[in-house]
């Protein structure tokens, strides 16, 4: 797989460009703040429909534009495909492919398959959460996009099931009984027997949606755990072996604790959680968002599920968070992104290698190990302040990016 040709109009800094790419390795070379990431984002955003480097999609539009168009033709093996994207900041986003629309912007994705490195990944080690339930996620996608479908229903149904929550605590609160109440029949006698009804049909769908995409998250655990090591192996030989431990709200034990919480106390690998629940997540979802009712209540939150769950990262016994040094957490990220490649890869046919400005992050050594794995790949992107950043195991093409211009010089 390879992008034979990206077209951006009003994307980030540029009005317009027309990039023609070759299979091999392409670097982006030039000063900060000239628009190499720019390009290189707006591949990763085809692939996924989201940004490494905001949270939303407003920024991504050049500044008094309304939209912003990305167009990126794929060749795979001997199938090509031209993906087009609007972007609609506040409104729906469109899609097109081969000019044709399609009904909804996700039925473009995998069409392009993306792993991108860069310095953000430090996050998916050092970061919240968030950063890795994210990663878990987006994989799950890349090798099987039905799981954006699932992605957004659990998501939907989460926004749903919070506000119903947030409307519950503040009848509660506003009401001198129910504020009182301990139990969920004081709390219906006050009133709000509706939104408790209400409150169980959505826990159906959350559990329903979030079994699966547990489920998944689980599987996806162990294929990656052995490439993580290996891939961890090799960057660092000389430091603890790298291990991955999935933690759950539904083996936690505690009563709906927060992430940062849930990262300290109480864990079960993935291989016991699938052992355990196997066909089950789905009742004991349910069962434990009842344990968890009354703190929901209270607090207006959804405390139970997917979205409260940590990927654990581990060197030796100790957790790489917070006991990792510098460069023993950039070899974690990039083991990450590497067992992510090497998995895509195994499903069939190489994604699309990004490297964004990571080479001067790293040491001589890490450099050098890291190109020497990327450099078979079908195609290799990369951004680079200045040339002599581009290990010499990693010389192709070169585009200068200067000025709001994209030169090829090489």
């Amino acid at each position: 797989m390879h992008v034979a040709h990206l077209s951006l109009t009003d994307f980030r800094s540029y009005a317009s460009v027309e990039l023609g790419l070759e299979p091999g390795v392409t670097a982006f070379v030039g000063p900060n703040g000239q628009g190499k990431t720019n390009l290189v984002e707006a591949m990763g955003y085809v692939a996924t429909h989201s940004s490494h480097r905001v949270a939303n999609d407003a920024p991504l539009v050049r500044q008094g534009a309304s939209r912003a168009i990305i167009r990126c033709a794929v060749h795979r093996e001997d199938r090509r495909a031209l993906v087009e994207l609007e972007i609609n900041p506040g409104r729906a986003n469109r899609a097109r492919l081969n000019r044709s629309p399609v009904s909804r912007p996700r039925d473009v994705i995998g069409l392009l398959r993306t792993v991108l490195f860069a310095p953000e990944d430090l996050a998916l080690v050092k970061g919240d959460p968030a950063e890795r339930r994210r990663f878990l996620d987006d994989l799950l996608v890349a090798r099987a996009p039905r799981f954006a479908g699932v992605r957004a229903d659990y998501d939907r149904v989460l926004k749903q099931r919070g506000a119903l929550l947030r409307t519950a605590a503040q009848a509660r609160r506003g009401r001198g009984g129910a504020r009182r109440a301990e139990s969920e029949a004081a709390f219906a006698a006050a009133g709000a027997g509706d939104v408790l009804s209400t409150l169980e049909v959505w826990d159906a769908h959350l559990a329903r949606h979030g079994a699966e995409l547990l489920r998944a998250r689980l599987d996806l655990i162990e294929a990656l755990r052995p490439l993580v090591a290996s891939a961890y192996a090799s960057l660092a030989p000389t430091s603890a072996p790298a291990g991955l431990t999935y933690r759950s709200t539904l083996s936690t034990g505690g009563d709906g604790v927060d992430d940062e919480e849930a990262g300290e106390s109480g864990s079960s690998d993935a291989h016991t959680l699938s052992t355990d629940l196997g066909k089950t997540l789905e009742s004991r979802l349910r069962e434990r968002l009842l344990e968890v009712r009354q703190s929901e209540l209270e607090r207006g939150v959804t405390l139970v599920g997917p979205h409260r769950d940590d990927l654990v990262l581990g060197l030796g016994d100790l957790p790489a968070r917070g006991y990792a040094s510098h460069g023993e957490s950039w070899s974690f990220a990039l083991a990450l992104r590497l067992a992510a490649y090497d998995l895509l890869r195994s499903d069939g046919g190489d994604p699309v290698l990004i490297l964004d400005d990571v080479f001067a992050e790293l040491d001589s050594q890490r450099r050098r190990r890291l190109a020497e794995i990327v450099a078979p790949a079908e195609q290799v992107l990369i951004t680079a302040a200045v040339a002599d950043d581009v290990p010499k195991e990693l010389i192709g093409s070169r585009f200068d990016v200067a000025g709001g211009s994209v030169t090829r010089v090489r």
